[in-house]
């Protein structure tokens, strides 16, 4: 019983710290997760943060996580190849897990100067993003390792997909687009 009262102390004082985003830093006002999915996202979200921190304390300031209908996104820095993949391990035995993206690079792997233009790029996507109409900005997380970048969010229609690789594509200097974009008919307890 007082692991339940816990969890649900828990819950609810992240729900109150976040008035505007739910766990995974999508919008709660274009989400079209129920609040159970919500729920479930941001519950493997912290469990996930909590056992990376209990791993190594410095994984919880160099260690990003999303969480989007049961699937992972990482990113970050870390020192060695090893801690990338006891990351992504650690990340497929949360439970509920469906899929891991990982976008975690290795410290050394770049200079700054790859760091300013990867910085550049994910800018130029964000504010292309916000001034496109046809796009909800706020429901995408954005990530650049080495000119490629990764979109981690959820689509309204496929239009709006194709609208959000488009304006990444456009941008100069880019190497590759990784879309992990969803449609909000693809969410998983949408197809009940």
């Amino acid at each position: 019983m007082k692991k339940i009262f816990s969890l649900i102390l828990v819950f609810f004082i992240t729900f109150c710290s976040t008035a505007s985003q739910f766990g995974t830093g999508v919008n709660i006002t274009f989400d079209p997760r129920t609040i159970g999915m919500q729920i479930d996202d941001t519950i493997m979200q912290k469990n996930l943060n909590a056992r990376l921190a209990l791993a190594e304390k410095k994984y919880f300031i160099s260690i990003q996580s999303e969480v989007l209908d049961g699937r992972i996104f990482l990113s970050g820095k870390v020192d060695e190849p090893e801690e990338k993949i006891r990351i992504t391990k650690m990340a497929w035995e949360t439970k509920g897990v469906r899929s891991v993206k990982n976008a975690i690079t290795i410290k050394g792997q770049s200079n700054f100067k790859s760091t300013a233009k990867d910085i550049l790029i994910t800018s130029q996507l964000r504010t292309a993003l916000i001034f496109n109409k046809n796009t909800k900005a706020r429901n995408y997380t954005l990530e650049t390792v080495n000119k490629n970048i990764y979109i981690f969010g959820i689509a309204m229609d496929a239009d709006e997909k194709k609208e959000v690789i488009n304006e990444a594509n456009k941008i100069y200097d880019v190497e590759e687009v990784i879309p992990s974009i969803y449609l909000a008919t693809e969410l998983s307890r949408t197809k009940l």
